[in-house]
């Protein structure tokens, strides 16, 4: 009776100390985290938007955006802006590990974050609007687009009580700022500085933080449990190919796999090889600012190499091809970021590859042209015959060539069992002449 009692106390003991665990795994804060590597273009955008809806759904203390950004895309920027400042869920944007930076773009966004971290020897700002070329932009253009964009990092700063002096130089002045100038500012631009997401949840740990829309929030975040989100294979692939470099490698190959196809019909492999490519260009180029003018004229410059081969031109198709392409190459991505620009390395390896390529097919072809006609009635003309029956002047006799008995005239007599030579051939009737040279 004893022995039962005090299996019956263990169980029930045990039963409280389950439902105890499980009601403090319930009840312990969840935080969210996010890793962004890379330019920051509508994926990214994308990225963002969904890991900050999974956090609301999920009722989660925090999110954590990891931030590794040289820029990006002010309309993207934008975008992740409006979705952070309306997030039921705080975000922490922490520029890390150490060496990272978060600059243009990344700038706006740490700015714009509920929480702006920065792990030691990491840096933020330079976020003056550029040229494709990475230089400053023409006075008048260059002004108004510095001042709109140093007018929206002036608004997000003043509701996030940051510097608005050193946010608006970021942009007017292009200046960069280090974790310890970024926090000893007064007000400071950043609110923690933190050497990994642990050290950054433990300092936030019952800190009391300020809403974009004025509410306040108190954070909990001892013991979180760390949910990391991670890309969908979409999303990967189109980070992995939405580089300008990559998506114009993929259209250059996808363009010339399908050239030699049409040139080669059943050749296959290029054929497969450059739909695939083209496929995945065009898949990048949904979320690159792509300026169709360059594409079109990148086309046109392949179009001139194709008529290299029926038209003679002494080369300058060619040259028009290697000019076209060059420059539909060099505008091909509409973007004032330098990082969304084709870089020159990329570009002429590539043209220069087109063109040697392309003058190779060419020659091929012409010397193709130029070779006589293997099959055919054309291609009797040249070969040889033994005369079956004797031929004579206006009087037709037969000749037997190829294995066939064909009907033959001459301007000479030729006697039978002689060899001839086919010059012409006229319906069924050949032209022949003497040979004289055994064959």
């Amino acid at each position: 009776m004893r022995t039962r009692s005090v299996r019956v106390a263990a169980v029930l003991i045990l039963s409280a100390l389950i439902r105890a665990g499980a009601q403090y795994t319930n009840q312990s804060p969840v935080v969210y985290v996010a890793e962004v590597d890379g330019i920051i273009h509508p994926v990214s955008a994308e990225y963002m938007t969904h890991a900050i809806d999974a956090a609301d759904a999920a009722h989660a203390t925090l999110i954590v955006f990891i931030l590794r950004t040289p820029g990006g895309l002010v309309d993207s920027t934008r975008a992740i802006v409006s979705r952070m400042i309306s997030a039921a869920t705080p975000v922490a944007v922490f520029v890390a590990p150490s060496g990272a930076r978060a600059a243009s773009a990344g700038f706006l966004l740490i700015i714009a974050a509920d929480i702006a971290a920065m792990a030691p020897g990491t840096h933020i700002g330079a976020a003056h609007p550029v040229a494709g070329s990475g230089e400053k932009m023409d006075e008048a253009v260059a002004k108004k687009a510095a001042e709109d964009v140093a007018a929206y990092a002036r608004t997000l700063a003043a509701r996030r009580r940051r510097n608005v002096a050193l946010a608006s130089e970021a942009v007017m002045a292009s200046r960069a700022f280090t974790e310890e100038e970024a926090l000893a500012a007064s007000p400071p631009l950043v609110d923690v500085v933190a050497t990994d997401t642990a050290a950054l949840l433990q300092k936030l740990d019952g800190r009391t933080i300020a809403r974009f829309d004025g509410s306040s929030a108190r954070l909990r975040t001892a013991g979180a449990r760390i949910i990391p989100i991670e890309m969908t294979l979409r999303q990967r692939v189109l980070s992995a190919i939405a580089h300008p470099n990559v998506a114009y490698i993929l259209l250059s190959l996808g363009t010339l796999g399908l050239t030699i196809e049409l040139w080669s019909p059943g050749a296959i492999l290029p054929g497969i090889v450059g739909g695939l490519s083209l496929l995945l260009a065009f898949f990048a180029f949904q979320v690159l600012p792509v300026n169709y003018a360059g594409l079109l004229l990148i086309l046109f410059g392949l179009v001139l190499f194709a008529l290299e081969i029926k038209v003679t031109s002494f080369g300058l198709l060619t040259v028009g091809g290697i000019v076209s392409l060059v420059l539909g190459s060099m505008i091909l991505i509409d973007s004032p970021v330098p990082e969304l620009q084709l870089s020159l390395r990329v570009v002429m390896p590539v043209a220069i590859g087109l063109t040697g390529i392309s003058l190779m097919l060419i020659r091929l072809g012409v010397r193709a042209q130029r070779q006589p006609p293997v099959t055919g009635a054309a291609a009797m003309i040249g070969e040889s015959g033994e005369v079956v029956t004797e031929i004579a002047p206006g009087r037709p006799g037969r000749v037997s060539t190829h294995g066939e008995i064909w009907q033959a005239e001459a301007s000479e007599a030729i006697p039978e069992g002689s060899r001839v030579r086919i010059t012409a051939i006229q319906g069924l009737t050949l032209t022949v002449r003497r040979d004289e040279v055994p064959s």
